[in-house]
């Protein structure tokens, strides 16, 4: 009987924060995709399946490691992704106002 003797990958891997890479923010191990994009992606409707057919280099395991992120730090992650989001709000009303003057 042959047994296949695979390595068991340990999750907390997966997840990786690095000084000056995509600002300090969570991402995933190995690209530059962070936890914020993954949880924006998911809570715009995608599954895990979907973010992954349009996100090619990355594999489910990598995508539900990056969910279970979020939920562990979501009141943090939501926060971020809401300032974030009133800057580019603010940015483009400026952008616009310098355009009407």
């Amino acid at each position: 009987i042959e047994v296949n003797m695979t390595t068991a990958v340990d999750i907390g891997t997966l997840i990786v924060r690095t000084p000056g890479t995509c600002g300090d923010r969570p991402r995933i191990a190995g690209t530059r995709i962070t936890v914020e994009n993954i949880a924006i992606d998911s809570n715009a409707g995608m599954s895990p399946q979907q973010i992954i057919d349009e996100r090619t280099h990355l594999n489910l395991a990598q995508v539900y490691a990056a969910l279970a992120y979020y939920y562990a730090n979501k009141k943090q992650i939501d926060g971020e992704i809401a300032a974030e989001n009133a800057e580019w709000e603010r940015l483009e009303a400026d952008s616009i106002a310098g355009k009407l003057s």
